[in-house]
């Protein structure tokens, strides 16, 4: 058995044969990669560290940037893609790629492979890292930094996008045949791939691929520190000549962090590329990992800026582990701590106190909603001295015998049959859908109130108790006229000559509506619905909810909401450019009735078999034609 000391002894030396050995094999490979001869392919010369061509040394280059000669071509694999080098400049540390597919399909350029600003996103330690070679950063990738790249997307519409200027039509007809629908070419400056466009209907993403959108970088020198402007290429009104010639020139990657840095500075070391000397230069002090700009040293605002925005980054961290249940060590971060621990009670807290609060806002608003609308009715009321006799719920009950006789049902609520105590028959309106803070019952209440004509309904009464609201008007018996022109039933006792009488009393109520009155009452629902018939058959205009009352002298009227029902509206009422609204909307109301009148049919026939039975002119067409 080894004693304990000498236990330790060998442990040691075994930790210092192992690094000695690693040491070793790190710079036996840094001398064979340098011993390694250039390499050749096409017009690429002098393929060297840290690229390989297939079939070098094995130790010369890299593996993972191995390049495969096809065809006199230089060929690298990138994410199952392959690209073709367009140049290597090794005192940049950068390598120009261009899609197979954009050099070799010569019609429509269009990429093979798919490109996305995520794929170079820094996720670990061996993963691809995406940042400018302008900026100082970590070396800790394996593999690849971007260069001044931005993606160019391509979309397939079905139907053109002619009002969009980012979208470049791709006007080559064999792209379109090929693609069987519409391509278009989108430049997208925006580094953040999942915003870079708001798809059309009809469209959908085909191709994303990366192009060289950045024209100059000019490093500018301020009191806070070195910032760096970049010039894009301006693509306002660009051709698809314009895009192809960009994706012929490529993009750029850089080997320089990932590689360069690592070499000379050492593993997670900060690194950064002087351009004043092309030299990579270490940087080992006062690194400012949130601002991307060239140089080693930076001021106190910007050392401000890297100490809050690591702590930031620590509760981010911490409120992360608790949401996706992760362990997660503190090491001494109060920034951790917080956004582990007390960040989510916080939440909680908040998000309790928060609905307890917007329920009672929200009750406070209902109730007090309802007693606006409560007390507009009864100002209105207090203010106007009306003719119809206001009664309590209690005596509508009365009337009606507990609501037993049910009239009919329509969009505001139900109409009952009653009695007065002068024993006249009344309808009573039970008012359920009410809106606009009450205004439909305040305008068939103001309307109704002031008319007296023989053929307008009489408004007897009205009842406003709380949220209950009833209209009292008197019984028509024979109902409304949508039951005698509609009915498919023998026998109504309906001459054309009591249609000519009805239609000239609905004329003679519309007309003292407009200009029988002190002010121009606009009925805006004129419809057989709305007419009701009395004992005789005498015609009355009623349902004044929709109604407004506007000065006489006021030949054209204001409207906020559109209002009627389809069918009968004027096309002024919801068409802005035809014409100003007023009386005029009443007449075509009146008009499209007559029509119905004369026709027994409703002018809009959704069950028709054919076009030409809606429309009523073709519909007399047809009549005649059988004639």
């Amino acid at each position: 058995m080894i004693p304990l000391p000498s236990l330790s002894r060998y442990t040691v030396t075994i930790v210092v044969i192992v690094f000695v050995l690693f040491q070793l094999q790190a710079c036996f490979a840094k001398h064979r990669s340098a011993s390694c001869p250039p390499s050749s392919c096409g017009k690429i010369r002098n393929i060297s560290y840290p690229f390989r061509l297939k079939g070098d040394p094995g130790g010369c280059g890299l593996p993972r940037y191995e390049l495969e000669c096809v065809n006199n071509v230089a060929v690298f694999s990138l994410f199952a893609g392959k690209y073709h080098v367009q140049e290597i400049n090794y005192r940049r540390y950068s390598i120009r790629l261009t899609d197979a597919g954009v050099v070799e399909d010569t019609a429509c350029s269009f990429p093979r492979y798919l490109l996305f600003q995520q794929n170079f996103s820094r996720i670990s330690a061996d993963s691809i890292s995406y940042t400018t070679t302008d900026a100082l950063t970590y070396a800790e990738s394996d593999t690849w930094e971007g260069d001044g790249y931005r993606s160019i997307a391509f979309l397939n519409c079905s139907t053109p996008v002619p009002d969009d200027p980012r979208h470049v039509p791709v006007d080559t007809a064999p792209c379109h045949s090929e693609a069987g629908g519409h391509i278009y070419a989108i430049p997208v400056y925006d580094e953040s791939y999942p915003a870079l466009i708001d798809l059309k209907v009809g469209c959908h993403l085909r191709f994303v691929t990366f192009a060289n959108l950045i024209k100059e970088r000019t490093l500018k020198h301020t009191e806070f520190g070195d910032s760096m402007s970049i010039e894009m290429v301006n693509l306002c009104n660009a051709s698809y000549a314009d895009i192809r010639k960009l994706l012929n020139d490529g993009f750029w990657l850089s080997w320089l962090i990932p590689v360069v840095c690592r070499e000379k500075c050492g593993k997670d070391k900060k690194c950064y590329f002087n351009k004043t000397t092309e030299q990579v230069e270490c940087d080992s002090h006062r690194y400012c990992h949130y601002v991307t700009t060239t140089r080693t040293n930076c001021g106190f605002l910007q050392r401000m800026h890297e100490y809050i925005g690591s702590y930031f980054h620590g509760i981010i961290d911490g409120l992360w582990s608790r949401i996706t249940f992760h362990t997660i060590d503190i090491d001494g971060y109060i920034s951790i701590y917080i956004g582990r621990d007390i960040l989510p009670i916080f939440f909680i807290a908040r998000y309790l106190v928060g609905v307890g609060f917007f329920l009672g806002l929200l009750t406070h608003k209902w109730r007090r909603r309802h007693l606006s609308l409560y007390e507009n009715i009864e100002s209105f009321l207090l203010d106007n001295s009306l003719n119809p006799i206001r009664y309590e719920y209690t005596e509508i009950k009365k009337m009606t015998r507990g609501f037993k006789v049910k009239l009919g049902q329509r969009g505001f609520g139900f109409v009952y049959k009653g009695k007065l105590r002068s024993g006249l028959d009344v309808a009573i309106k039970m008012l359920s859908n009410f809106k606009s803070n009450g205004q439909d019952f305040i305008s068939e209440v103001a309307t109704m109130g002031r008319i007296h004509h023989v053929n307008i309904v009489r408004l007897v009464g009205y009842c406003v108790e709380g949220k209950k609201r009833a209209l009292v008007y008197e019984y028509m018996p024979n109902k409304s006229l949508d039951k005698y022109i509609f009915s498919k039933e023998e026998g109504v006792p309906l001459s054309y000559a009591k249609t000519y009488e009805i239609s000239l009393g609905v004329a003679r109520g519309i007309a003292y509506l407009h200009q029988g009155c002190d002010v121009q009452i606009l009925h805006f629902d004129i419809k057989p619905h709305n007419i009701l018939l009395d004992d005789n058959f005498i015609p009355k205009v009623s349902d004044f909810g929709l109604a407004k009352l506007y000065p006489v002298d006021n030949s054209i009227v204001t409207l906020t909401i559109v209002r009627g029902t389809l069918g009968y509206m004027a096309p002024e009422l919801f068409y802005t450019n035809v014409g100003g609204v007023s009386y005029k909307a009443d007449v075509y109301s009146f008009g499209m009735l007559l029509m119905e009148m004369a026709s027994r049919r409703k002018n809009s026939n959704p069950y028709a078999e054919h076009s030409s039975q809606n429309y009523f002119p073709l519909w007399i067409y047809d009549q005649f034609k059988k004639r």
